[in-house]
């Protein structure tokens, strides 16, 4: 199984990076850098998994694709 998209990008109003999985409602965190960022999306998307997995809520696939990846494909 691909793993899941993840999305980091520079919030003026939040003054710092956040990094989002698309697949994930609300799977979302904050960093000062893109690498703070990707480090706590991580931690997030782990944690939204195995609250998924306790609570017998379906587990997505990972789908998403930005579109400068399905002209690719």
């Amino acid at each position: 199984m691909k793993d899941y998209h993840i999305n980091i990008f520079y919030s003026e109003a939040d003054g710092g990076y956040i990094a989002d999985v698309p697949d994930l409602k609300a799977c979302s965190a904050f960093g000062e850098t893109p690498a703070e960022a990707l480090a706590q999306v991580e931690i997030a998307k782990a944690a939204w998994l195995e609250a998924a997995r306790d609570e017998g809520k379906p587990i997505p696939r990972p789908r998403y694709r930005p579109a400068i990846y399905q002209a690719v494909s």
